[in-house]
């Protein structure tokens, strides 16, 4: 490894007002999710208490535990990608240098978008699906799966945007390639 990893990525303010709102959006998007996430371990103490203290049946709890964990991992996508918290290798960025690794940082990017695109779509069309057909889950609790399922699109939509505004960020010089230094 190359012995300098910084322990956190410090991003500058962009100038552009479209970058900035996207942040924003990174931002709300990533409260949401832990949000969920507390849920999730209200919900899950919750269940615990009523099965092995009251001895009491939990019919709906793990069902929407699974959910909301699901949800708040593809909700805080983007939160994510704003933090640049996702695992990376960053060895062949540390080797190059100047247009090389900037020309790197926007094939990365561009194939990141092309990607999230494409799982977007599909998980907008699988929604739809769930929708217009009406499903449900084969639980007691028969919950609509179109709620559940929501969250593919809408969080890969929130990570194309946040995507976005990383490209054009790095395009406009306002963000380094990779976050390192020249």
């Amino acid at each position: 490894m190359s012995g300098h990893a910084p322990a956190a990525i410090v991003r500058t303010t962009s100038d552009n007002q479209i970058v900035r709102s996207i942040h924003k959006v990174s931002s709300a998007a990533g409260w949401c999710s832990a949000l969920m996430i507390l849920t999730a371990v209200v919900l899950t103490c919750q269940m615990i208490f009523v099965r092995f203290v009251l001895n009491g049946s939990t019919v709906w709890q793990t069902e929407i535990v699974v959910y909301l964990v699901i949800a708040a991992t593809l909700v805080g996508l983007p939160f994510v990608q704003y933090q640049r918290g996702h695992v990376n290798v960053d060895l062949i960025p540390l080797a190059l240098r100047g247009r090389a690794r900037f020309g790197l940082a926007v094939l990365t990017l561009s194939l990141s978008i092309i990607i999230t695109a494409v799982l977007l779509f599909y998980g907008y069309e699988y929604w739809h699906f769930a929708y217009k057909r009406g499903w449900t889950s084969d639980t007691v609790t028969a919950v609509p799966l179109w709620i559940p399922y929501l969250s593919l699109p809408v969080g890969f939509g929130l990570l194309l945007l946040q995507l976005f505004a990383d490209l054009v960020a790095l395009i406009t010089k306002s963000e380094t390639p990779f976050g390192l230094e020249a």
